[in-house]
């Protein structure tokens, strides 16, 4: 039987880097975004930069959720934000908790991304290395945006890299601690200024055998980057860097981006990803948002 999952206040997903709405027949929270309106709930993908630090990809989320408002005749919207997303969708929610009844972090970096502070150290400050990779992950990000269709949003892959290093993430909890755990590794505050807080993130599967799947294949490559969270990290985030508000569960067998998608490996297993976030739906719906 269908679950109820008819939340009484719309649903903003909000992509993470290199992330985008549509390109072509192609949208990236397809699968997601059709199972909660099959489920009865309203929702809507605001587009942002596909590279840029946290508080310019937060500002245009919430010019995003003026509109939504307005279009809705509602008062406020369940944010959900999947990696870098999770951090624009806690930066709306401190500016503008009246409008924001819910954040949600899937896989989100909040605490920082140790690949972040990898690829960052791999980048010699104001020589060759480093304007070489600003302007080819920018170009690249221009060139998403383009095909998706905003292509007039501002790109910034150097802000995007320094915004989720364990450096750069820390300077914005200090300015946005909101539904931050007071310990690693714990549970923060469920709800904060009229603002209930969820997180969930994965680790992945544990397997000696090459996967069928190439993007799992390229997170336990990068995974290898991590020292803090070696064997608890999804190849972009590590598990506790994830806990956000009530932490649902933080080690379910997904890699990144199968938070997002399923993929060959969870089409066989029998965890649906996809069924999260109608859970999650169901689960606002029980607290009235």
């Amino acid at each position: 039987m269908q679950r109820n999952a008819t939340t009484r206040y719309p649903v903003l997903l909000v992509h993470g880097l290199f992330g985008f709405e549509r390109i072509g027949h192609f949208e990236l929270f397809h699968e997601v975004k059709d199972a909660l309106k099959t489920a009865g709930s309203r929702v809507f993908v605001p587009h942002l930069s596909a590279t840029h630090d946290n508080e310019v990809r937060g500002e245009q989320l919430l010019k995003q959720i003026e509109s939504v408002l307005r279009g809705t005749g509602a008062s406020k919207v369940n944010l959900i934000g999947h990696s870098q997303g999770a951090l624009s969708a806690r930066y709306a929610a401190a500016l503008a908790p009246h409008a924001v009844a819910s954040v949600t972090s899937v896989s989100g970096p909040n605490h920082g991304s140790e690949l972040a502070d990898f690829l960052r150290k791999a980048l010699v400050p104001d020589r060759l290395p480093e304007v070489v990779a600003q302007n080819v992950a920018t170009l690249f990000a221009d060139f998403i945006s383009l095909l998706s269709g905003g292509g007039t949003l501002p790109q910034n892959a150097l802000a995007a890299l320094n915004a989720l290093t364990t450096e750069g993430v820390g300077a914005f909890n200090d300015r946005f601690p909101q539904g931050l755990p007071p310990t690693w590794g714990g549970q923060g505050a469920a709800q904060v200024n009229g603002v209930r807080y969820y997180s969930w993130s994965g680790v992945l599967p544990a397997t000696h055998l090459p996967s069928f799947d190439p993007i799992q294949n390229a997170c336990q490559a990068l995974s290898q980057y991590f020292m803090t969270e070696g064997d608890q990290n999804d190849g972009f985030v590590g598990r506790f860097s994830s806990h956000l508000g009530q932490v649902i569960r933080s080690d379910y067998p997904l890699d990144h981006l199968s938070t997002l998608r399923r993929s060959a490996s969870t089409v066989a297993s029998l965890l649906d990803p996809i069924a999260l976030y109608v859970e999650h739906a169901a689960r606002l719906r029980a607290v009235n948002l």
